[in-house]
């Protein structure tokens, strides 16, 4: 039976909200089940109730195929698709392409040697001959979809709009100051649409905000260069610490080795309405952005 890699659920056991999963879950996710299917034949595909999005081709045509490299771009798992040695018959496209894996706001993957029969959530398996890799979603918002390659519709369409990822060496602080200039709304607002930097979801925008002192709702375009290098550095510490605590346990999420997510453990703000602030020791309070839970200290964080 197979660890699911991830689930997201009720925070802390506060809310019944459902919470989409943010970069450092998709990364771990990745990282837990990346190295066990790669080289993998596609023996077969299934594909269940329809999902956010169709998947685009036959799922006949994904047989032969052999998945060459699982990557991420924002909260999109990528498996780069290659031709089988022996070839993959007349039905097959030019173009092994690619699968785009999104878990939605309820998605969980589940690697395992061997899949259980599908039950009524279990939307898409992909069976190979290293183990078989199942999406699980009672929302529907997940997708798998596949694309003849990442600069071709629709994945060109799915990936245009994300901004550049927090870390790596393209996401600059003197690129993310310039980028804010000529932005009106809040900062919080701005780094959730994903346009900018992508992936910083609200957990982890909402940690990097009281970490730099600024104000969730503080303009984006009036922030000094000084504040938004502050805010640079803290978003990629952030998410590079959540990576390396396996992420935010929200239900059941755990890696492919069935390991528990650590880093709600350590969230200074989010999910901590009421609570003393870790610098001041005054309550943590709550507002709402747009349909978003939004967790600040008032006297630690200036607009």
């Amino acid at each position: 039976m197979g660890v699911p890699l991830y689930f997201s659920g009720a925070y802390r056991g506060r809310s019944h909200n459902f919470l989409m999963p943010e970069l450092p879950e998709v990364e771990v996710t990745r990282r837990s089940f990346a190295a066990r299917i790669q080289g993998a034949r596609i023996i077969a595909a299934r594909v269940g109730a329809p999902l956010r999005w169709p998947l685009g081709v036959d799922p006949r045509v994904l047989n032969g195929r052999r998945v060459e490299q699982v990557e991420r771009r924002g909260k999109y798992l990528i498996l780069r698709l290659g031709q089988d040695d022996a070839g993959a018959g007349a039905s097959a496209p030019a173009s092994a392409g690619i699968l785009l894996i999104h878990l939605g706001m309820s998605g969980r993957l589940v690697f395992a040697d061997v899949l259980p029969p599908p039950g009524p959530h279990d939307h898409f398996d992909l069976y190979t001959d290293q183990g078989g890799l199942r999406l699980h979603d009672p929302r529907r918002f997940g997708a798998v979809v596949w694309s003849p390659s990442l600069g071709a519709p629709p994945a060109r369409k799915l990936l245009a709009k994300l901004g550049v990822e927090p870390l790596s060496s393209d996401f600059s602080a003197a690129g993310f100051y310039q980028a804010l200039r000529n932005r009106r709304g809040a900062i919080k607002t701005v780094l959730l649409a994903g346009d900018v930097v992508v992936g910083v979801g609200n957990i982890y925008a909402s940690e990097a905000l009281f970490e730099a002192g600024i104000r969730p709702d503080a303009p984006a375009g009036r922030l000094s260069r000084p504040r938004v290098e502050r805010l640079h550095a803290a978003i990629r510490a952030v998410l590079a610490r959540a990576i390396e605590r396996g992420g935010s346990t929200l239900r059941d999420f755990a890696s492919a080795d069935g390991q528990n997510g650590h880093f709600q453990l350590e969230a200074a703000v989010y999910g901590r309405a009421g609570e003393p602030c870790p610098r001041c020791g005054r309550p943590v309070r709550l507002m709402r952005q747009g349909q978003r839970s939004t967790y600040f200290c008032p006297y630690c964080q200036r607009r």
